[in-house]
């Protein structure tokens, strides 16, 4: 300090004013030496009003600006000078600017100093840069942005609600916004496409008018292209998804990352939870992950880089893992993505029970079709008889008979002894006695005199079904003389087809000894025409012996497509399983056994719970036990 420009009484002031003042260093947070040229704006900012040194906002405090080369404060002087709190512009800075400010500031218990250097330099001649320079990079081939180095003149105009400006030059010709490769954006120069001939000075110029007097601050940036780069890293894994994971599972998770890049990506990858960084890397902790980020591969297109790898590694997942956020961020001087992935159990799994419960119901469903099925004459039988009051009573409706019973008769094709006492002895015996059902049968209820076509229309029509009774022979047999026993006898079937016996069969009359089969093939046709076309009558058929398939073709259209339809009734399956039975018995029994066992087979063909008779009540209409009707007169038993 030259004291030789000191007057006694200024020095004797100035010793006491500095006296106990903390000394605090000009580097002090970011703030340190001052570079300008003649003509510019410089700025002095001070760092003494900080909350690290007291609580400005709360507690009184006054600031002095002093030049150290001359010992006087610094004040206002308009066009030259401004001193505003903690700053001092000088709006023309000249060379003689040049030294050491000291800023004071008293608090009411405190008192701090700070000294901060002004450096003004003369241009290199021929130069439009400044003497003194930042210095900032660019990458070949890839937008850069080169940063204003002057962000702290435009921070605090901005404070002082002063617009400014900003113009870029490289060298010394000025570059114009949007023009070729350069755009202007806000505090930065970008630049397209960067090759080596972007290599140069940049020069920002800031300009503005500060107490009423304009004014510009410059800055010279040295940049260099270097091909070796390495862009914004992108997080590809994890992308704030949520994984569901089962309690006491080892887990593992990927964080992929891609770097655009040439060259080794100067990026870190890390793991985060609960805002704290993973740092283990050892397998006996439960959580770590992979020691180091892993180069997986490197891209050349569509853009050059290279993805990167890092493992969270859970050994065994406990309820504390989940309803967490792990999240993984990648560092760089570029920018710090993240993703992050939010870890869950997972739900129960309902599919076994699901598909258990199908898997049950479809098996159930199928034995339950099964038993229906094996067992559905058993099961509607045993309904009818316990739940009656779900039928209609059926002796209402006008009927005389529950059933019609047609089979050949005597002297008629296709008669049979066994038919004829299967009919007339068999039938009634297990449904009027046993059952209580009413029939109407030929040869044992016709009245004596009455014309065939009265009385097979007036007792099938009194009759609620009617039963067929046909062995193989009954349809078969040819007569060569008689149109009305010729086999090719076929009813109107519904494709529209003409039965041919429904014209004969108009024509018979009551001669039956002329046309002893008259009657039956009237029957069938009357049978066939109620059943197939009008729906009014359900016809059983009644199967007395085996049918081969060559005798079935033999069959009238409208018997074989009515016993594909429904079915028949087979007697010949009850005598077959009764036969079985009885080969069972030795060789050596005697006669008298033998004939036991012939009437046991009796009893039980006549049984009523029987298969044969539990499918032909099946069929029949639904009606309470009855009293058996009384034997028929003396006239049936001529």
């Amino acid at each position: 300090l030259d004291l030789n420009f000191f007057s006694p009484v200024a020095l004797i002031l100035f010793c006491i004013y500095h006296t106990n003042c903390t000394n605090v260093d000009r580097h002090f947070w970011r703030f340190g030496d001052i570079f300008s040229v003649p003509g510019d704006v410089a700025m002095l900012n001070s760092s003494l009003v900080s909350p690290k040194l007291f609580n400005f906002t709360h507690v009184p405090y006054n600031i002095s600006w002093y030049n150290l080369k001359t010992g006087q404060e610094l004040n206002n002087e308009t066009g030259r000078l401004l001193v505003h709190r903690e700053n001092v512009w000088f709006l023309n800075v000249t060379l003689a600017d040049t030294g050491e400010y000291e800023t004071i500031l008293r608090t009411p218990s405190h008192c701090y100093r700070q000294v901060t250097n002004l450096t003004v330099e003369e241009p290199d001649a021929g130069e439009c840069a400044r003497p003194r320079r930042a210095k900032q990079n660019m990458t070949s081939g890839v937008t850069n942005k080169l940063s204003c180095p002057l962000m702290d003149y435009i921070e605090k105009l901005n404070s002082y609600d002063i617009r400014s400006s900003i113009t870029w030059h490289k060298g010394c010709q000025r570059i114009e916004d949007g023009t070729g490769m350069f755009t202007y954006l806000e505090n930065y120069l970008k630049i397209d496409r960067v090759t080596s001939e972007n290599s140069g000075t940049y020069t920002c110029t800031v300009t503005f008018t500060l107490g009423g007097v304009s004014g510009s601050v410059s800055e010279t940036i040295d940049t260099m292209v270097i091909g070796r780069y390495s862009l914004v890293p992108q997080v590809r894994e994890p992308a704030s998804e949520i994984i569901k994971a089962p309690m006491g599972s080892n887990f593992t998770k990927q964080c992929l990352v891609f770097v655009p890049s040439v060259g080794e990506p100067e990026v870190d990858v890390f793991w985060v939870v609960r805002g704290r960084l993973i740092s283990s890397h050892l397998p006996s902790d439960r959580v770590y992950t992979t020691e180091k980020h892993k180069t997986l591969r490197w891209e050349d297109s569509p853009i050059k880089g290279a993805w990167l790898e890092r493992l969270l590694i859970i050994s065994e997942l406990k309820t504390e893992d989940y309803y967490l956020n792990y999240t993984c961020r990648a560092f760089s001087a570029r920018g710090n993505p993240m993703g992050y992935f939010t870890l869950l159990p997972t739900d129960p799994n309902v599919m076994v029970p699901i598909a258990s419960t199908l898997c049950s119901l479809a098996l159930l469903f199928i034995i339950g079709v099964i038993i229906l099925y094996s067992f559905k004459v058993d099961i509607v039988l045993w309904f009818r008889m316990s739940f009656p009051v779900f039928y209609t009573d059926k002796d209402s409706d006008g009927k005389l008979y529950d059933a019609y019973v047609a089979y050949p008769q005597k002297s008629a094709f296709g008669f049979s002894k066994d038919v004829e006492m299967f009919a007339l002895h068999t039938l009634p015996e297990v449904l009027e006695k046993a059952c209580g059902y009413k029939l109407f049968i030929v040869g044992r209820d016709c009245l004596p005199g009455e014309a065939i076509v009265d009385s097979v229309e007036e007792n099938i029509q009194a009759s609620r079904r009617m039963f067929l009774l046909y062995t193989a022979s009954t349809f078969t047999r040819k007569r060569p003389t008689s149109s009305t026993s010729s086999n090719n006898n076929n009813i109107i079937m519904s494709d529209g087809s003409v039965d041919s016996d429904n014209t004969d069969s108009q024509r018979v009359n009551s001669c039956e000894v002329e046309y002893p089969d008259a009657r039956q093939q009237l029957e069938r046709v009357a049978a066939m025409h109620r059943a197939l076309l009008e729906g009014t009558l359900k016809v059983i058929l009644v199967e007395l012996e085996e049918i081969s398939p060559s005798q079935l073709e033999q069959f009238p259209e409208s018997v074989r497509h009515l016993r594909k339809r429904q079915g028949a009734v087979c007697w010949w399956k009850n005598k077959k399983k009764t036969h079985v039975w009885r080969t069972c018995i030795k060789k050596g029994e005697d006669e008298e056994k033998e004939k036991g066992e012939q009437n046991m087979e009796l009893s039980a063909s006549l049984s009523p719970s029987s298969r044969f008779w539990k499918e032909m009540r099946y069929h029949m209409p639904v009606r309470g036990k009855r009293a058996a009707y009384p034997e028929k007169t003396a006239l049936l038993n001529l």
